[in-house]
Parts: C-alpha cells; sequence; structure tokens
C-alpha cells in the first residue's frame, strides 16, 4: 500500500544534492510534458497564426521583465544564498524591484506606437497587467531559490505551467483567442507567486547603501548577461515576427518547443547546482565544482543525444501528427534546432559555473560577442531563408557561446567531461538510431500509433543499451530506486 507519510521519508534520507536534483527533474519533467499538450491543443484549436501572436507576447514579455528585473533578481540569489544578511538583501532587492518595473511600463507605453504586431493582436493590455503581477512573482520566487529551497520554486513553477494552461484551455474554448492565451500567462504567474510566498522566511528589514551597492555590483553584469541569454531565446521570435507573419513565427516556435525535450535534464541541474557551486565556491572548494560538472555534462547528454538522433528521423511525422499538418513544414529548422539543444547543454551549464562563481563579467563577454553575431546573422537569414536561416543563426552563435564560455571558465577550473560515459551515450544512441530507421522503412509511418511505437521502441532499445554498456550510470539509478523503495529489473 502506498503511504505518503512513508514514502516522504524515504525521499528525505536522500542525500540533499541527489534529492534536490531529483525534485528538480521530477518537476521540470512535469512542466515540459503540461508544455507539449497544452501546445498540442492550442495548435490544433487555434492555428499557428494565433499561437504565433502569443508567443510574441512571451517574447515582449521577456524582454521588458527583464528591464524590469534589471539583473537584481540574479543578484538577490546570490548575495542572500551566500548566508549574509539575508533580510537587509531582501528588503533591497523588493524596494529596487518595484522601481523598476515603473519604468519598465514606462518604457512600454512609449513604444507602443512602433510594437504594431502586439498592439494589433490585442494582447498590449495584458503585457501589462503581466508585468505588474510578475513583480510579487519575481520577489517571492527569488528570495525562496536562494534560501535553498530549490523543490519549493521548481514546485511553483510547475503550478504556473498548471495554472496556466487550465486557465488557457477553457478561455480557448469559450473562444477567447490571444486574450484567454494572455489571460491564463497572468493567472499562472499569480498562482507561482503565491506558493513561494507561503514558503518564504525572509522579512522585510532595514538595509542600506552597501546592501544596495553590493546588489549593483553583481546585477549589472547579471543584467548584461542575462540579455544575452534574452536574445538567444527571442530575437529570432521578434524579428521572425517582424520579416515574416505570425503563422511562420508559430511553426517555428512549434518546432523550438519540440526540441526543448532534450535538455530538461539541463534545466534542473541548472536549478541545483546554481547556489551549490556559489557556495563551494565561496568556500573554495573547486573540485566539487569540477566534479558535478563533469557529472552534470554526463546526465544531460544522456537525454539530449539520443532525442536529436531521434527527432533527425521522426521529427517531421512528429509535427503532422502532434500539432497538424501546417506545422511539418518546420522540419528543416526542427533538424537544425534539435543540434542546438546538443549545443545548449555545454553553453548553459558553463555560464551557470561563471555567475555562480561570481564571474558575470566573463559571463557577460562571453555572451556579448555571440549576441553580436547572433543579431547579425539574423537579419541576414531570415529574410533569405525564413525560419531555417533563424535556426542556423541560433546554431552558428550558440557554438561560439559555448567555446567562449569553456576558455573563460576554464581559466578558473578544469573543465571536463567524463568520456567513457559520453562515449557509451552516443554509441547507445547510434544503435537506437539504426533500429529507429529500419522500423520506419519496415513499418510505415502513417499514423500517430505507429509513430508512438516507434518512440517506445527507440526509448526502450536505447535505455536497455546504455544501462548494459555504463555499469556506473547502471548502479546509481539502480541505487536512487532502491533509495525511493522502486522496484528495479534484476536482469538488467
Amino acid at each position: 500500500m502506498f503511504r505518503p507519510r512513508g514514502y516522504l521519508a524515504r525521499v528525505m534520507r536522500i542525500d540533499p544534492i541527489q534529492r534536490q536534483s531529483l525534485i528538480s527533474l521530477a518537476s521540470t519533467l512535469g512542466l515540459t510534458a503540461v508544455g507539449f499538450l497544452s501546445t498540442m491543443l492550442f495548435a490544433h484549436t487555434v492555428g499557428p497564426a494565433i499561437l504565433g501572436a502569443y508567443f510574441l507576447f512571451v517574447a515582449y514579455f521577456s524582454v521588458f521583465n527583464l528591464i524590469g528585473d534589471g539583473g537584481f533578481g540574479g543578484a538577490a540569489v546570490k548575495r542572500i544564498s551566500e548566508g549574509e544578511d539575508q533580510n537587509a538583501y531582501f528588503t533591497a532587492f523588493f524596494v529596487l524591484r518595484v522601481m523598476l518595473v515603473v519604468v519598465s511600463v514606462c518604457l512600454l507605453l512609449v513604444a507602443r506606437p512602433y510594437l504594431v504586431d502586439i498592439t494589433a493582436s490585442g494582447a498590449f493590455f495584458w503585457l501589462i497587467i503581466a508585468l505588474v503581477a510578475s513583480v510579487f512573482t519575481s520577489v517571492a520566487s527569488n528570495a525562496v531559490y536562494g534560501s535553498g529551497k530549490v523543490g519549493v520554486n521548481q514546485i511553483s513553477q510547475l503550478v504556473d505551467n498548471l495554472v496556466r494552461v487550465i486557465v488557457q484551455v477553457i478561455a480557448v474554448v469559450l473562444g477567447y483567442g490571444i486574450a484567454g492565451l494572455a489571460g491564463g500567462f497572468v493567472a499562472g504567474l499569480l498562482a507561482a507567486g503565491l506558493i513561494n510566498y507561503r514558503f518564504l522566511d525572509l522579512k522585510l528589514a532595514p538595509f542600506g547603501l552597501l546592501h544596495i551597492q553590493s546588489l549593483f555590483l553583481f546585477s549589472f553584469w547579471s543584467f548584461l548577461g542575462s540579455s544575452g541569454s534574452l536574445v538567444f531565446s527571442y530575437a529570432d521570435i521578434i524579428m521572425l515576427g517582424y520579416f515574416l507573419t505570425d503563422t511562420e513565427v508559430g511553426i517555428y516556435r512549434v518546432a523550438l518547443q519540440l526540441t526543448t525535450a532534450a535538455t530538461f535534464i539541463t534545466t534542473a541541474l541548472h536549478t541545483t547546482l546554481y547556489p551549490k557551486v556559489s557556495y563551494w565556491g565561496k568556500q573554495n572548494d573547486l573540485v566539487s565544482v569540477e566534479r558535478a560538472l563533469a557529472r552534470a555534462f554526463t546526465y544531460s547528454l544522456l537525454l539530449a543525444v539520443p532525442v536529436v538522433l531521434g527527432g533527425w528521423i521522426l521529427g517531421e511525422r512528429l509535427l503532422y501528427f502532434f500539432y497538424g499538418e501546417a506545422f511539418s513544414t518546420g522540419a528543416g529548422a526542427l533538424a537544425i534546432l534539435l543540434l542546438v539543444q546538443v549545443v545548449h547543454v555545454f553553453m548553459f551549464l558553463q555560464t551557470t559555473c561563471l555567475n555562480a562563481l561570481d564571474r558575470p563579467r566573463d559571463s557577460f563577454r562571453v555572451t556579448a560577442v555571440a549576441v553580436a553575431a547572433n543579431i547579425g546573422l539574423n537579419l541576414y537569414l531570415i529574410p533569405a531563408y525564413g525560419i531555417v536561416g533563424a535556426s542556423a543563426a541560433t546554431l552558428v552563435t550558440m557554438v561560439l557561446n559555448a567555446a567562449l564560455a569553456y576558455y573563460a571558465l576554464s581559466r578558473s577550473i578544469r573543465v571536463t567531461i567524463e568520456p567513457r560515459s559520453v562515449g557509451n551515450i552516443v554509441l547507445a544512441a547510434l544503435i537506437m538510431a539504426v533500429v529507429l530507421a529500419a522500423y520506419s522503412l519496415v513499418v510505415p509511418l502513417s499514423n500517430v500509433f505507429v509513430v508512438l511505437g516507434a518512440v517506445a521502441l527507440g526509448g526502450l532499445v536505447y535505455c536497455l543499451v546504455l544501462l548494459r554498456l555504463d555499469g556506473g550510470i547502471h548502479d546509481e539509478l539502480k541505487d536512487l530506486a532502491g533509495k525511493l523503495g522502486l522496484p528495479w529489473p534484476g536482469s538488467l
């Protein structure tokens, strides 16, 4: 019989890093599943044009929310995680965040005549509401995350997505279109803020100029670094909206979302690693940082490599059956974006370590070069090659960013991979790809059930081969399953 208290006790006995990673992974998996299913529903219900308008709304929100944050969110996490004057740093962040959102909204109102696409879609009003709501959510979530409550922060993100999707589904069914999608986005933000607020232990307290200066010193470079990350995430969306139509935006963004299945482990590890690396850096325990980073590479590639190879074989069929015929034209972009996600593993984890080791200036310098290249390539390639050009621009600049991040980080620590484990992952994925190719030749991929069967077969083959090849990964997963009280096949 399942006993929640007994199971929770098992979870709490796991090593803290393993436990937080497991919670992060489960939450990220939930977020990914919810995002995929909801996008599939909206793709079939409202089509690529309205979906593209919503993606533009999210892109503009991210841009103006970055201005409203000013990099102080990351700075607050960093200073709070160090364990000194936590209440003072929390209060200083709260005051700064309120001031900056006023600036952000004013800039948005000034820029309104130039934001033709977002105004024409009717989402401008919702954009202002979302920016105001983000203050509450940002303050609560960054404070909880900086306090080391990674699990709570991850759960709040899951709640954000669940509430968002529920509201969006109801609104879309009732015929509200873009207003329903944007309204659901705001509802999710508020729900996440309430969850984090429930577990917020920090209190408002007096703070001084030194606290402001400390936050500012970190936030300046953090803001510039975040601006670079934002370019990778949304510059292509905004430029596609400018040069092409909302329909192309919707097709491109759906293809991009499908590739994110390759990186949800990376996202989970990033959430867990940042506060740990920050602490180890403060204690000058760089050996632990090196070991954790190498292992993070391995576990991120554990999913990224097989998803890329499987996506190259099944990608067009997945787009066709999961999202609709109109979206299958994004197969060319999908093939390139899948490769982007492998490079993203190295870029994302390396820049995470740079920031956690209190080197935001180096992180910015690395990103700034790639950002300039990204903008230039998008301006050249999108008008000429459309969404395939945007994908190519992202790949080239992601490789550049990862290489520069490696150079910067390697001056402080040894940046290595675990060659045996990574080699086993690649070999297992190649065997899986051969099986999938043979399957697709023998069995025509003519309906969604056959395609799902191919996905299940590929996953099974990959897991069985990898666990046979790599005793280390096998033993770690078996040990974790034992701690959780989960069955483990004895024949593996």
